[in-house]
């Protein structure tokens, strides 16, 4: 009997499915969720309106989809990967060339009255096809330069398209997570070790290049830098959100100063406050230990993924769920650092918790993809 015909025999089936769910998963969802329902009431000043009761009937709708997502067999998301891969770049040209333009850059498809953020899918349909080139290729191929050259396109190709809208926090997550499955797939160390070199090389090209023709970033990333560098330089301008930031941050203290009682938020010093600022909110109301709180629920969640990718035997599975839950980290590490003042401002959202549609429907379909795998995963039969 073949491992395919072995692994076919051996998954759950039906509804006897729903008792392979990952459900410690599921809670911790739940659980970040709901701390964002709740700070969106709170910057509303106590109101489900504008941003809750949106974002609840969003999370349901995704709940349902990331049940949906976890019934269907990995072997099938495994064979439309390519195809995941090549409508997200295809919706890349598409807001290129016809996408709605908010707050300066160029990143949304209207569709009716449905609003697309196609960077997001990008994120999770570069992940699904980066494992399903690991899953195909012979191992003992991974590290030779042909086979590192082609995921290197892979992931390259969608971050020239997202540079351009300009989205420079999208593209550090879309190389980012590429390079940790590629690291998780087996590719050599030495291969990072030239990227990181070139990455510092990029760096000082991007300075040199203020100011001149061929600069390579525009003005206003420049400015974040600036703002990132020295914050107080101008503090009623480009240094105005990361000042506030920082003010409500350290009026929190160890426990806050209470639910809906946060002055930056409450009386709109703080910008943003429902979005990319979101985590101020709740470290200013609930202090170090609501924080620290939200941060050890994140940890858990990255946990799970992790014990789930290291103990399936389906390899597309496997690093499927650790390129997903790299990615995962990567929202929440890069968003807590910029409010903080530890990284520039790139415009990332807290995931699950920051209002938004295209982000939360995103990430919970990936939680999905997780859970099939976890779901369909080889089982040796009782």
């Amino acid at each position: 009997m073949s491992y395919l015909e072995y692994r076919v025999q051996t998954t759950p089936t039906g509804l006897s499915k729903l008792l392979y769910i990952n459900w410690g998963l599921v809670l911790l969802l739940i659980s970040v969720a709901s701390v964002g329902f709740l700070m969106l009431y709170s910057v509303a000043g106590g109101s489900l309106q504008p941003w809750a009761e949106p974002q609840m009937k969003r999370f349901a709708i995704g709940m349902i989809g990331m049940f949906a997502i976890a019934m269907v067999p990995i072997h099938i998301w495994r064979n439309t990967a390519g195809l995941a891969y090549a409508l997200s770049v295809m919706l890349l040209v598409a807001v290129e060339v016809m996408g709605s333009i908010g707050m300066g850059a160029q990143r949304w498809i209207e569709i009716g009255p449905i609003r697309l953020q196609p960077s997001e899918f990008t994120k999770i349909a570069v992940v699904m096809f980066l494992a399903a080139y690991y899953d195909w290729l012979d191992i003992r191929k991974v590290s030779r330069p042909l086979w590192v050259l082609i995921p290197l396109i892979i992931i390259l190709l969608p971050t020239f398209l997202v540079l351009k809208q300009p989205d420079l926090g999208t593209a550090i997550l879309l190389v980012a997570g590429g390079g940790i499955l590629m690291f998780a797939a087996g590719v050599h160390w030495a291969y990072f070790a030239v990227v990181i070199a070139s990455g510092v090389g990029l760096v000082s090209a991007v300075i040199e290049s203020r100011g001149t023709p061929w600069q390579l970033i525009k003005d206003y990333q420049f400015r974040r830098i600036d703002t990132f560098l020295n914050p107080d330089s101008d503090p009623l301008g480009a240094g105005y959100h990361i000042t506030q930031s920082k003010i409500a941050l350290g009026s929190g203290g160890w426990a806050g100063r209470g639910f809906m009682q946060g002055t930056q938020s409450r009386l709109n010093f703080l910008p943003e406050k429902h979005t990319d600022f979101i985590f101020t909110t709740l470290a200013e109301e609930f202090g170090f230990v609501g924080a620290a709180s939200l941060l050890t629920l994140y940890a858990l969640i990255i946990v799970f993924c992790i014990a789930s990718a290291v103990s399936n035997k389906d390899r597309f599975a496997s690093l499927m769920t650790i390129g997903i839950a790299a990615t995962f980290f990567l929202y929440f590490a890069v968003n807590m650092s910029m409010v903080m003042g530890m990284a520039p401002v790139v415009g990332v959202p807290l995931p699950l918790v920051s209002y938004g549609g295209s982000a939360m429907l995103v990430l919970l379909a990936a939680f999905g993809l997780v859970q099939s795998g976890h779901v369909h995963r080889p089982r040796e039969r009782s």
